[in-house]
């Protein structure tokens, strides 16, 4: 999905919602920080497959959508922890019943594919 259709104001807001977490990593990092800052190293640990800089990429954006804030700690080495805003986690909230409902999704499909 094209990422302005999150700014344009004549596309559907379920339209314009998809489009800030469209990716592969957006929803898991969003799920991820829903229980506190963490750094972009501890991220990556809890995410085999995603490469530093698709991590950098998916935050930067989260950032400019409004829905995480960066905090860089002025120490050597550099250290850097990503929140959720109050943005953020109304959007965790809101997804959270969609989450729910692709869970029982998963378990209809597993026991239909039981019962085959």
């Amino acid at each position: 999905m094209v990422r302005s259709r999150a700014q344009d104001p004549n596309v559907c807001g379920v339209t314009a919602a998809i489009a800030v977490i469209d990716g592969k990593w957006k929803t898991t990092l969003l799920w991820l920080l829903e229980s506190g800052p963490q750094r972009p190293g501890q991220l990556r640990r809890q995410l085999p497959g995603l490469t530093e800089k698709v991590l950098t990429q998916a935050l930067r954006e989260m950032e400019a959508d409004g829905l995480v804030h960066r905090e860089a700690h002025d120490v050597l080495p550099l250290k850097t922890e990503y929140s959720l805003t109050a943005f953020g986690r109304d959007l965790a909230e809101a997804v959270a019943p969609l989450s729910e409902w692709g869970h029982r999704r998963l378990a209809m499909l597993a026991e239909a594919e039981q019962v085959s």
